[in-house]
């Protein structure tokens, strides 16, 4: 279905690359349109060509990545699709550096690495960069001349810090997406992106675009059912038979890579509360499931006081197949959490609001459990709710994504306090 795009006033051309142009958005400060382009290159465009069509193959598959990205917690340049063919960003000044990360050996990397076997699997992950120079064709370099080039941009030194925080990041995105990737039965195999600096915020964002152009996919693992641009890196001979397949196989992975946006399982969190007094602690947890894109539901019940209505309460929740964690919040002595876990095959997460007069002796009735019984005990309320998350992490690659994502980001947080520390301290 073609996308209606609402009318723009676009500005001149800032610049253009092999594959996109992008534009000034004169009515917007501080964004761009980065539109794309039906020219498809290998080899530094030693080889080019037109594919009709590709423009907008890739703005789909790009603005669904960064959807999920961003949905994920990651910080990108990308605001929204605007046409088939664009989408706005916010306006970077792009870190000339091509991040490149390797699940397997394959490609350059068997070239620039004789004796390494293709299909070596890197674990953990194969880090390497690029210089963006299409004259020397972008050359490897390391980390220290990153460092030496001493690169500034919107007002930003990229040193150290900055530097880890793009490798770190780079990582978890390449982490994201694999996962992600996996419940299509799709092997990612490495992975191209880049940095920029938003000239509004000086921060370091993911930016320019993630398309087929940006990673090699090998569906069930297997190179030769590769569907990414490798397949016309490897063209004998460019014909319009041969176009046909590399379009098809572009095609094929936008209309996948939008199953990636869609959850693959589902599941909720039940916190059952002892008494409305603990309405507020539940809140919490509540609040902490729905930044991981679980739905979370609050009852009030009493294990001691009727627990033939907590059994049917349980029992509510067990009967329609989706999956659950228990969570139970029940100040003074916990009953909640060892009855549901000695009648439930589900998860079972105790959560006791502890006070100071007696929280010391009423949190062992959370934690000396009867022999058979098997749940946890988590006193932070958004603690209990992270672990409920990593529980259904394990099959719904969305919040796995989120927790991911939410990693990275407390990384950077402490990593930037520790740099303005030291400011601050010199």
């Amino acid at each position: 279905m073609r996308l209606v795009a609402p009318k723009l006033n676009v500005g001149q051309k800032l610049n253009e690359g092999k594959t996109k142009q992008i534009f000034e958005l004169p009515d917007q400060p501080g964004l761009v349109l980065v539109q794309s382009m039906d020219q498809i290159t290998a080899g530094n465009a030693v080889r080019k060509d037109q594919m009709e069509g590709k423009a907008a193959i890739a703005n789909r598959t790009t603005s669904s990545v960064f959807k999920l990205l961003q949905e994920s917690g990651i910080k990108t340049a990308f605001v929204k699709q605007h046409s088939d063919t664009a989408f706005v960003a916010a306006r970077c000044e792009m870190i000339p550096i091509e991040w490149v990360c390797r699940r397997v050996a394959t490609g350059s990397f068997l070239k620039r690495n004789p004796g390494v076997k293709e299909g070596y699997r890197f674990s953990p992950l194969k880090m390497e960069m690029f210089f963006k120079d299409d004259a020397n064709n972008d050359p490897q370099w390391s980390e220290e001349q990153l460092l030496a080039a001493k690169f500034s941009l919107a007002g930003l030194a990229i040193g150290q810090c900055e530097v880890d925080v793009m490798n770190r990041s780079t990582v978890a995105i390449f982490e994201i997406l694999e996962k992600s990737w996996a419940t299509q039965s799709c092997t990612l195999v490495d992975m191209k992106i880049e940095f920029g600096v938003n000239v509004t915020t000086q921060e370091i964002v993911l930016a320019d675009v993630i398309d087929n152009d940006s990673w090699r996919l090998w569906p069930a693992g297997d190179r030769s059912q590769q569907k990414d641009k490798q397949v016309y890196r490897d063209l004998k001979e460019v014909t319009p038979e041969a176009m046909q397949v590399v379009k098809r196989n572009f095609e094929w992975v936008s209309e996948r890579v939008k199953l990636l946006l869609e959850r693959q399982a589902s599941g909720r969190v039940v916190v059952l509360m002892g008494s409305t007094s603990d309405l507020a602690h539940c809140e919490k947890i509540r609040k902490a499931c729905t930044s991981y894109g679980i739905p979370c539901i609050l009852r009030v019940t009493s294990a001691h006081k009727g627990p033939d209505e907590t059994l049917r309460i349980k029992a509510e929740y067990e009967g329609d197949s989706v999956s659950t964690v228990f969570v139970a919040v029940a100040g003074r002595s916990n009953g909640l959490g060892p009855v549901m876990s000695g009648n439930t095959a589900y998860p079972v997460i105790n959560c006791p609001p502890l006070t100071p007069d007696w929280g010391a002796q009423d949190v062992w009735s959370s934690l000396r459990m009867p022999s058979g019984l098997g749940c946890s005990t988590i006193l932070s309320p958004e603690a209990a709710a992270q672990f409920a998350a990593q529980i259904f992490g394990l099959t719904d690659h969305l919040v796995w994504s989120r927790l991911r994502a939410s990693m990275l980001n407390t990384w950077v947080s402490l990593k930037l306090a520790d740099q303005k520390l030291q400011a601050c301290s010199l």
